[in-house]
């Protein structure tokens, strides 16, 4: 049974808590916050777990197996290592850390120590994306010439990180997933409308090694809120609506050909092709149950983590790139 330990009980953690509490292998033995009011609630839905204010409790607690960090971003690399360094696996909280150094640094602090080390992608977790990935995986889609992602809606405003480095890092996750390539450019757009210097909205162009581009669009400032993927390939289409309750994921057999006239090679001839729609069955499972459940077979020795240190290293590298484009009015800047 995988002693779990978790740091941070607001806006995420309860829902990792109940994860944990409801899954076989694991046992929610100990949370950690700073706000009394907080601990109160664990203590009430979680009858028996251990609660204390300082984090070091729960990393120097020598039951503890697997320690789970849902804080702000600034305190990710400290936690981490701290934990890493007490011989506790760790699941924490996207993005991994705010640097690709760092989180370079907790991945070889992990291996080190032989110890696992996963990131809280829950999106790549979900039936749909899940299904995207086995479609894409069998050559459905063709080749791939764009990923089209919208997120927005009406808050939740942070005050440590600015729009990108909150919801960007979910679009980013599901594109690293699904593409299996990391772009090497990103070029960004964005504004700050509420005086606070912090970016509310953002545009983000990523470009690859051949004609495959990306597009995210960002913004806390939305009337509505949207979740909206577009992945189109030479064979085939696809729209991944997360707002949808039964088709998530539509598969459109659509495209266009393109062909040169016989009697005149200066001359192009475009075919459109509209054919069929389908909505493929969706696995139902709660996608933080699928990662918590993944987290615990890896401690155990069964898997790898698809969300493992390197792919938030990555994701942080694009981050890094994307900030950076930011702050010099869009420019082009390589992902390293």
């Amino acid at each position: 049974m995988i002693q779990v330990g978790l740091i941070g009980y607001g806006y995420w953690g309860p829902n990792l808590a109940r994860n944990f509490s409801e899954l076989q292998g694991a046992r929610f033995a100990a949370c950690c916050d700073l706000r009394q009011d907080r601990l109160d609630l664990v203590a009430l839905k979680h009858p028996g777990v251990d609660c204390t204010s300082y984090p070091q409790d729960i990393i120097n607690n020598e039951k503890i197996d697997a320690v789970v960090i849902a804080t702000p971003v600034s305190t990710h690399y400290d936690l981490a290592r701290k934990a890493l360094e007490a011989g506790k696996h760790v699941l924490i909280e996207k993005p991994i850390t705010t640097s690709s150094s760092d989180a370079e640094k907790l991945i070889s602090l992990a291996q080190k120590n032989n110890l696992v080390l996963t990131v809280d992608h829950t999106f790549v977790y979900t039936g749909a994306v899940r299904k995207i990935k086995e479609i894409i995986d069998q050559g459905e889609l063709g080749d791939i010439y764009y990923f089209d992602s919208v997120r927005v809606n009406l808050g939740l405003f942070q005050h440590d990180i600015n729009v990108i480095w909150d919801l960007v890092p979910h679009d980013l996750s599901i594109m690293d997933y699904l593409i299996g390539r990391q772009p090497k450019a990103i070029s960004v757009f964005g504004a700050s409308h509420l005086g606070q210097d912090i970016e509310n909205i953002a545009y983000l162009n990523l470009k690859f090694d051949d004609s495959l581009i990306a597009h995210i669009h960002v913004n806390w400032l939305a009337p509505v809120k949207l979740r909206k993927t577009l992945i189109s390939g030479t064979r085939k289409m696809i729209v991944y609506d997360d707002m949808e309750n039964s088709e998530k994921v539509k598969v459109f057999d659509s495209g266009v050909s393109i062909t040169k006239a016989p009697e005149n090679i200066y001359r192009t001839l475009v075919q459109y092709r509209t054919g069929d729609m389908y909505a493929p069955k969706l696995d139902q499972r709660e996608a933080l149950n699928v990662e918590c459940e993944q987290f615990v077979d890896a401690i155990q020795g069964g898997v790898v983590p698809v969300t493992d240190g390197n792919a938030g290293r990555r994701i942080v590298a694009m981050l890094e790139a994307a900030q950076e484009s930011l702050e010099h009015q869009g420019t082009w800047i390589p992902v390293k």
